[in-house]
């Protein structure tokens, strides 16, 4: 697959969740412990039931979680950034995972084994209280995507899923491909095609030749579904902060132009 990386990455970037969470908490840290790699755009950092090795904590990087549907399809079932973690079997004693994982955003990353991970559970409370609360986070935004995915249109659909990826590749304009975005969506190319065309008509986003802005990230959020302002919420008020840098929010274009929230409970267009 081709790679979806941001071009303007120009903001301050954020440590990983569960190291700062750690720190305010006064709790011993283990984060020596870790290593700090670069994660490569296309890597494979976990196949599908396969046994779980290491733990990631995103710092500028993210990582997609994908679900095989059959032999020929696949979909994408969760997006973790620096908001999170990749390997919560692990916190719950399974050592294998339903979901494979790969790297969608190249960046750095901190990985420890899973053993030292699991040891470090048994020994510090803040940092198992605070992974707890973050598989509560996960998995409720596990069980939203797919009402979303059941109920509402793929216009709605896309403009959330490039709010979240705009979201962890901090910046505006990504390389990614409709064949890509199909796959992220689970839909046909001739959906996407339709769904991006509308947003661009709209000034939400600029899309050409394999490269899409996102102009307008008030009128975005207003296109995309509830769903987004409702993950946002569970990560605000769980977490107890923002997934997103602030310095993203613009003036609107146009007051109430393409600023209509998707509220039609239909199925999704396919």
């Amino acid at each position: 697959m081709e790679a979806v990386s941001a071009i303007d990455p120009s903001h301050e970037r954020r440590e990983p969740f569960a190291r700062g969470a750690a720190e305010e908490r006064s709790a011993p840290s283990c984060w020596t412990r870790c290593d700090r790699v670069e994660l490569a755009f296309g890597a494979i950092l976990h196949a599908l039931m396969e046994r779980l090795s290491h733990v990631y904590f995103p710092i500028d990087s993210f990582i997609s979680l994908s679900m095989r549907v059959d032999t020929s399809a696949s979909l994408e079932v969760g997006l973790i950034g620096s908001e999170g973690m990749f390997g919560i079997p692990l916190a719950l004693g399974v050592d294998t995972s339903p979901v494979s994982a790969a790297v969608m955003g190249a960046g750095s990353a901190l990985r420890m084994d899973g053993e030292l991970f699991c040891r470090q559970l048994e020994r510090s409370q803040a940092l198992r209280s605070e992974i707890d609360r973050y598989v509560f986070v996960h998995l409720s935004q596990l069980e939203q995507a797919t009402a979303c995915t059941r109920f509402h249109v793929v216009e709605a659909r896309l403009a959330r899923w490039l709010l979240m990826l705009q979201d962890r590749a901090h910046g505006s304009t990504f390389h990614i491909t409709q064949e890509l975005l199909a796959e992220m969506l689970g839909v046909r190319r001739v959906g996407v095609t339709k769904a991006a065309s509308s947003l661009q008509k709209r000034h939400l986003v600029h899309y050409k030749r394999g490269k899409i802005t996102v102009l307008d990230r008030r009128g975005l959020e207003a296109a995309s579904c509830e769903c987004y302002k409702g993950g946002s919420g569970i990560l605000r008020s769980d977490l107890g902060r923002p997934i997103r840098d602030e310095r993203y929010r613009r003036p609107a274009a146009a007051a109430g132009r393409g600023q209509r929230r998707c509220h039609a409970r239909c199925a999704a267009d396919r």
